[in-house]
């Protein structure tokens, strides 16, 4: 099973960026779909963004499209969330999930994750 840590999350003003990163366990990293999710207070986890096995596949919220770049290095066993023109509204706990299985291209829902980071804080200051 792949275990994966997130990092690079922090306080930052409005308009400001981050780079968050998700760093994964395990020899077969490069094989699974991932994806990016967020729980703001008080709200449900949501999805933020995904991406393909070979990075040849995106996909994102209707509300960080535009403003996040999702990819991955599948040597350094990574991926990374480049979110810009950050809002107050961003402010949330940011998880990476690794799909449960190979057949799964983008991690899109809770129900297709097999494996959660313990998550990176977000806080966007107005």
């Amino acid at each position: 099973q792949v275990q994966v840590v997130e990092s690079g999350g922090g306080l930052v003003q409005a308009g400001g960026s981050l780079r968050l990163s998700c760093t994964a366990s395990g020899r077969t990293f490069g094989n699974y779909g991932m994806g990016w999710f967020r729980r703001a207070p008080g709200k449900e986890r949501e999805f933020v963004a995904g991406i393909t096995w070979n990075g040849g596949t995106t996909a994102y919220a209707d509300s960080v499209k535009g403003r996040s770049t999702i990819s991955r290095d599948n040597v350094k066993n990574t991926m990374y969330l480049q979110m810009n023109s950050l809002v107050p509204e961003d402010t949330a706990v940011y998880y990476c999930a690794v799909a449960k299985n190979i057949m799964i291209a983008i991690v899109r829902s809770s129900e297709e994750a097999g494996s959660w980071g313990q998550g990176t804080q977000v806080t966007v200051s107005s």
